[in-house]
């Protein structure tokens, strides 16, 4: 797609985001499904419900700019989700893969985070105040899974660690 004007720029980014979420949405439930920790297991269980709340937000923003919600295929998504894959298929056991699980989802966190904060930015540079709004909710909830997910990291990491064979 060839970009000439903020507004395209705008566009297009919010349609990667749009198609980021929902495909988020579905790899956390797979993800939610494959983990074991209980702490890591319902904070999974707690963002899939928040994910739905965000794709209806970014549903009425699409709504609020009288456009048809679009996604556009975003390739950071694809990648982040083929890396969460691959931690499914790990054979290191389930702390191992739950490590694994959490740091795949702390990355998904700071990419949405990336992009809603760059969309707030040019939403308010539109004067789009409805728009901002939505935004900053979902950033919040987004800002908050990331923190909740670093600061339960390193007890990820040391069951993973305590359940390794010796090497």
């Amino acid at each position: 797609m060839s970009m000439t004007t903020p507004q395209e720029k705008y566009s297009l980014e919010l349609a990667h985001l749009y198609d980021a979420e929902r495909r988020f949405l579905k790899a956390q439930v797979e993800m939610e499904a494959h983990s074991t920790d209980p702490t890591l297991k319902a904070g999974m269980q707690q963002h899939v419900q928040q994910s739905q709340g965000q794709i209806a937000n970014l549903e009425k923003v699409y709504q609020l700019l009288g456009q048809e919600p679009r996604a556009e295929e975003c390739g950071i998504a694809t990648s982040l989700i083929q890396n969460a894959e691959g931690s499914l298929k790990e054979k290191g056991g389930d702390a191992l893969r739950d490590c694994l699980i959490g740091t795949a989802a702390s990355m998904v966190e700071y990419y949405e985070i990336a992009s809603y904060r760059g969309l707030i930015g040019a939403s308010q540079a539109m004067n789009l105040p409805e728009v901002v709004g939505l935004l900053q909710e979902n950033l919040r909830q987004e800002e908050l899974t990331a923190q909740k997910l670093e600061s339960g990291a390193p007890a990820l990491l040391q069951k993973a660690m305590q359940s390794a064979p010796a090497v």
